[in-house]
């Protein structure tokens, strides 16, 4: 797999090369996305199930939720900005 990239990236041109690495970036943000997207729907399910167990400490597991969900996010941010810096 490695030698066909390789092969691949041997024979473009000038603007191929900026296609192929925008394809990249695109495609590199996509995957740094995944890990928050999982993480997010982590977080909300384990608030929801704090909730519902002891709905009179739903207000504190609300807090704690969007606290997580930010700093979460924050890693999706933090990605779109390293791929969109690699763009030449």
């Amino acid at each position: 797999m490695l030698a066909l990239i390789s092969t691949i990236l041997a024979q473009v041109t000038g603007d191929q090369e900026a296609g192929l690495s925008a394809i990249g970036a695109g495609l590199g943000y996509g995957l740094a996305a995944i890990g928050p997207g999982v993480g997010i729907g982590i977080v909300v399910g384990n608030a929801i199930t704090a909730m519902a167990r002891q709905p009179e400490s739903a207000g504190v597991a609300r807090t704690t939720m969007f606290l997580g969900i930010a700093f979460t996010e924050a890693l999706a941010l933090i990605g779109f900005v390293v791929f969109i810096l690699l763009l030449p």
